[in-house]
């Protein structure tokens, strides 16, 4: 192009969809979550499960509430979707290694230093941000449903967060 810049891809709804949506989501940087629940009190398997999302965003600040998107494809998705009490732990950038522990093969909580709230919900430590919730509602939304959650209780710690873009985790180290 005579600016300089590339040209844009384009993609037709009946050629590979999914893959061009991929694609473009991938552009949009994101945050990284370990969103957590008390597996034992929602008919899940006992003790505490982990689930790393980034499809998180605050949704209001009256009433605090914030939404999530469940992957219905989860092997998670019962338990998470029937989760009333939930924590939702912004990740910080040195913390990467959660992210193994809490995917599909990976160890959870064993062997896992945490504390849990009253109602139960597993608490790590180290997160940036860290918002204690109540089940608010819940939304079909395609292949997802979407959580909203009610803000219980907010803690807060400065540092660079973990960011996922162009399917790559980063650090965001805050330099302009």
């Amino acid at each position: 192009m005579a600016d300089g810049s590339s040209p844009m891809a384009a993609f037709t709804p009946s050629v590979d969809t999914a893959r061009a949506l991929r694609d473009a989501f991938g552009q949009f940087a994101t945050g990284v979550t370990l969103i957590t629940i008390q597996g034992a009190a929602c008919k899940g398997p006992d003790g505490p499960m982990g689930f790393v999302a980034n499809s998180f965003s605050s949704l209001s600040l009256d009433p605090a509430l914030v939404l999530w998107s469940l992957a219905k494809s989860s092997r998670r998705y019962g338990p998470f979707a029937q989760a009333q009490d939930f924590a939702i732990h912004i990740l910080a950038a040195d913390q990467t290694a959660l992210m193994a522990r809490f995917d599909r093969d990976g160890i959870g909580f064993d062997g896992l230093d945490h504390s849990t709230n009253a109602a139960g919900v597993p608490l790590l430590a180290g997160a940036l941000a860290r918002l204690e919730c109540r089940l608010f509602a819940q939304h079909e939304g395609g292949d997802h449903t979407l959580i909203i959650g009610a803000v219980q209780r907010v803690t807060t710690q400065a540092g660079a967060p973990l960011v996922f873009a162009q399917g790559r985790m980063r650090a965001l180290d805050g330099q302009d």
